[in-house]
């Protein structure tokens, strides 16, 4: 899905002469600078030790729970709740001014919404809640960059391989464009950046970034790794891996995928919600349900091999999508509201990470989610067997067929794990929270800049107006759909402090044992299979 030229643009990033370096950085512990090495290791000895020797509450092959008397810091167990947003009267609505746009002979941005921002508190209300966890996130992905800052040099470095350069000054919005992205992709990025502005007008802070809309992350971490060598270019993406420097934002499907009908997030929420309803998971096909577009990688068409047939049923129920045919009828089959039939959805990459998600985690249904390589913005807050099953990507058919048939005979336990998935997706992954994390990331960024911002010669100013009046098509639609109208009524959430060495290094390893004692289940119970006669 990317045009020819992607890999001569990637090729600065991975050729092996390529000497940029950082030694601040490690992995697997995540971008942690050199300071923290020596804290982490003895630490982590001590913290590893705890762990293996000491259990949690899990579930054992049959089911039941086993009580431990360990304390994961930071992570939220099943109880826990966001504080709900507080609701404040609602300020007076500021619609498009599309009449002041199109008289105006050079098409420049009317300037009749608000440029200052003031929430007048209320003392009956409680405060602005604390941001969700996945937040402290943020200061991960920015640590490369923690002891040095940002330098212009290093900003320039990052236009190797962006679609577009943002630039924010005074509240207003100017983009450089060097590649016009895939389909919409920048297009509504850029959209959702700017409702940003019209939700907190006059707060985010003036800053010049480097956004690419490819889907693969491509600052090596092996290129930073010479000691006091230069640091990393700092470039937006969608998604990044345990591999790479790029920094995640939110995508740009949150406002709309418009060549594929996709609706904004906060109208297609209210839509899951409803079709989540309509059939309650008892009530479901006990299967596992995909439905997507098997060409863009082979670990999908391998997925396609798990289907039923007369030879053998591994509990898959898999479909391959033809956008092309779901088009020219309508999109009459890929409403995704109408897809919460199944116990469990299948979650698998394409050429990187995958937008599908959000969608499959917020439909009540167990998420079988095939080993991922990538993680977005909001999914390193995803725990295993709290929000989601863990499936093997080098043996799917017998792992999705254990995953089903444990869950089948385990209904009231998978039943909570698909509920607090959902749980998840709709009370922590809300617009509200998503225009925060963007405000968030872009306030921390902004921050670690060395030089003042400045506006290209070739930048052109963007409002919400010359980019919603003169489209068309399912594109002005969602645009319209998700229109910021007003300024919020209430301050962003409040970020969570950054981790410390030893509660990451708990938070990761008990993902990763979790996923190791799904894989034991596993293998005891395949192992007593091909011992029956």
């Amino acid at each position: 899905m990317r045009d020819s030229s992607f890999r001569q643009r990637l090729a600065p990033w991975n050729s092996p002469n390529f000497s940029f370096s950082d030694h601040r950085l490690f992995k697997p512990f995540l971008k942690s600078p050199a300071a923290f090495s020596l804290i982490f290791l003895l630490a982590g000895a001590f913290l590893s030790t705890l762990i293996l020797y000491s259990p949690w509450t899990a579930w054992n092959l049959s089911g039941n729970i086993i009580k431990g008397s360990a304390n994961f810091h930071s992570y939220p167990d099943s109880s826990s709740e966001i504080p709900k947003r507080p609701h404040r009267q609602r300020q007076v609505d500021f619609p498009l001014d599309c009449t002041s746009f199109n008289n105006a002979t050079t098409g420049a941005c009317p300037a009749t919404y608000p440029t200052i921002w003031t929430v007048e508190e209320d003392p009956n209300l409680p405060p602005s809640s604390t941001c969700p966890d996945y937040f402290r996130w943020i200061h991960e992905d920015l640590r490369p960059w923690a002891q040095t800052g940002i330098t212009r040099a290093s900003l320039e470095a990052a236009k190797q391989t962006a679609n577009f350069r943002l630039v924010i000054v005074n509240g207003t919005a100017y983009v450089e464009t060097y590649e016009k992205a895939f389909q919409t992709r920048d297009t509504f990025t850029l959209w959702g950046i700017l409702q940003l502005l019209r939700r907190y007008p006059g707060k985010v802070p003036d800053l010049e970034l480097m956004f690419d809309c490819v889907d693969w992350p491509v600052i090596l971490t092996t290129n930073f790794s010479e000691p006091n060598g230069p640091s990393p270019p700092p470039l937006f993406r969608y998604c990044g891996n345990d591999a790479t420097l790029d920094v995640v934002f939110p995508d740009w499907s949150f406002w709309g995928w418009s060549e594929i009908n996709i609706k904004p997030w906060e109208v297609l929420l209210k839509d899951l919600k409803e079709g989540n309803k309509r059939t309650p998971w008892k009530n479901r096909e006990a299967y596992a349900y995909w439905k997507g577009n098997p060409e863009v990688a082979e670990t999908r068409k391998d997925l396609l091999k798990c289907n039923v047939s007369d030879q053998q049923d591994w509990n898959a129920r898999v479909f391959a999508q033809d956008w092309m045919k779901e088009s020219q009828q309508g999109y009459k089959e890929s409403d995704l509201a109408n897809q919460c039939l199944h116990r469990y959805k299948i979650y698998i990459e394409g050429s990187a990470w995958s937008v599908s998600e959000k969608y499959i985690l917020a439909c009540d249904s167990v998420a079988l989610i095939v080993k991922p390589h990538y993680y977005d913005f909001f999914t390193r807050g995803l725990m295993p067997l709290h929000h989601y099953w863990p499936v093997k990507d080098d043996d799917k058919c017998k792992s999705i067929k254990f995953a089903v048939d444990w869950g089948n005979s385990h209904k009231q336990k998978a039943k909570a794990i698909g509920k607090a998935a959902s749980s998840f997706i709709h009370e922590e992954l809300k617009m509200d929270y998503v225009y925060d994390y963007m405000f968030h990331l872009l306030s921390e960024y902004s921050k670690l800049l060395t030089f003042k911002p400045t506006i290209p010669s070739n930048a052109i100013e963007l409002c919400s107006e010359a980019m919603a009046c003169p489209a068309e098509g399912l594109t002005k639609k969602f645009m319209m759909e998700s229109l910021v109208k007003s300024p919020a009524d209430s301050k962003p959430c409040a970020m969570p402090p950054p981790y410390d060495p030893a509660s990451l290094h708990l938070v990761l390893r008990r993902k990763e044992n979790s996923i190791k004692q799904v894989e034991e289940w596993e293998n005891t119970f395949w192992d007593a299979q091909s011992r029956q006669p």
